[in-house]
């Protein structure tokens, strides 16, 4: 989106949405809670909450080889929540969904059995500036065990990156491109398209980190051609614990296990261990049963809102949101992309992150404070983090009119 000279038009029923998350009936210190920590966890809507309350009161039993019917009513829910995912992002097979128990996890397990099946001296990983710790810390471990080097496509003044350096960058050294699809603190949405098609021509494949991403805009990993794509079950109205590793066959099928023991084996002996099929390759142990089949259970409540619904009504709130948080004096945004989604971050004159937040909470508001897992990202802008709002589909422009006035508020207070 551009952020305030698009008018967007929502055709969902906010307010009878909200119905359906109980804790936005919460009050904080005696406030109605207005919650904008939405990129660090969102809320769970009571068809979730049900869908867990129903496996654990009538079906609890662990997956795969169980013969008593509490297991295969368990295996069915699992291996349809994994159908569910594949729908949802459009994978070309069932088996390309792997269960993790998030996006660490995943990127973890991409940089890991990736880079010991293509990654040796001198090779280069390449990822942005921008990037969640759990996106750069996995590469440089890998980059150390394997002597190679870790690049980075730098950001501009506007949390943009530069794409020119991105272009020099890409040479032949590189054997994979990570990099965030929108950023969890600028809320800039990346070009991946363009981005993939480059590092395609030149044999280069991509992974994704779609936690921010996944809950706001609609995503077909075919029509991105994504190799690798990693998201969370709780940035989407989904339980914590459980997450997914999208992977085109063709790299999983090359790649190592990750971890050992469980679904992941076909035959064991002393001598020997043969690893099973996809997906169960990389699922080793005692999956988190409940948190996958809750991520189906919220799957089904994004498909029956609408994503592209979902996408309108929070592009909506965005822009309402940046022009009155423009209006205020001396505040200033870090981070002013052209495409937005998600969270606007921003400081207020001298005030430190840390006493706008605890000021804005004394209000019922839940902002989140500080650097946000991106270190660099703070180097770069020469500050020591942010105030960060961030929005979902159940939020309110009245919501946002309690966030201005609470900055107005810690204003008078502080400046």
């Amino acid at each position: 989106m551009t952020n305030s000279d698009t008018i967007f038009t929502s055709t969902l029923d906010i307010e009878k949405l909200r119905k359906d998350f109980p804790i936005l009936q919460t009050k904080v210190y005696g406030k109605p809670l207005v919650y904008f920590d939405n990129a660090a966890t969102t809320q769970k809507p009571l068809s979730v909450l049900k869908n867990l309350e129903d496996y654990y009161k009538n079906y609890n039993s662990n997956v795969h080889r169980g013969v008593h019917l509490l297991s295969q009513q368990a295996t069915d829910a699992y291996e349809q929540a994994r159908k569910k995912v594949a729908a949802f992002i459009n994978a070309a097979h069932d088996y390309e969904i792997i269960f993790t128990k998030g996006t660490t996890n995943s990127i973890n397990l991409v940089a890991s059995s990736f880079g010991k099946r293509f990654l040796t001296t001198g090779d280069e990983v390449l990822i942005s500036e921008m990037e969640h710790h759990s996106n750069i810390v996995p590469w440089q471990l890998i980059c150390e065990e394997k002597n190679a080097a870790l690049k980075i496509i730098p950001v501009d003044n506007n949390g943009e990156l530069i794409m020119e350096e991105f272009d020099r960058l890409l040479t032949e050294k590189v054997k994979i491109v990570a990099l965030t699809y929108v950023s969890n603190t600028l809320g800039t949405v990346n070009p991946v398209r363009n981005i993939i098609q480059k590092a395609h021509a030149k044999n280069i494949p991509v992974l994704l980190d779609a936690a921010q991403a996944i809950q706001h805009i609609p995503i077909d990993v075919q029509e991105l051609d994504a190799d690798f794509m990693a998201f969370s079950s709780h940035k989407m109205f989904g339980p914590t614990g459980a997450g997914i590793l999208y992977g085109k066959e063709k790299y999983l099928n090359a790649m190592p296990p990750y971890e050992g023991g469980g679904d992941m084996i076909k035959n064991v002996t002393f001598a020997k261990t043969t690893y099973n099929e996809l997906p169960f390759k990389f699922e080793a142990g005692t999956p988190d049963m409940s948190g996958a089949i809750g991520l189906g259970a919220a799957i089904d409540y994004i498909q029956q809102t609408g994503i592209h619904a979902i996408q309108h009504a929070e592009e909506e709130l965005i822009a309402y949101a940046y022009d009155q948080l423009s209006a205020i004096p001396s505040l200033r945004f870090i981070g002013n992309a052209k495409h937005r989604a998600g969270a606007i971050s921003f400081l207020v004159g001298n005030i430190h992150p840390f006493d706008m937040g605890e000021i804005l909470d004394k209000q019922g508001i839940a902002v989140r404070t500080g650097h946000h897992c991106t270190q660099p990202l703070m180097e770069r802008f020469s500050i020591p983090g942010t105030v960060r709002a961030s929005f979902s589909v159940y939020n309110t422009k009245n919501e946002v009119d309690a966030l201005i006035k609470g900055i107005e508020k810690a204003r008078k207070m502080l400046e």
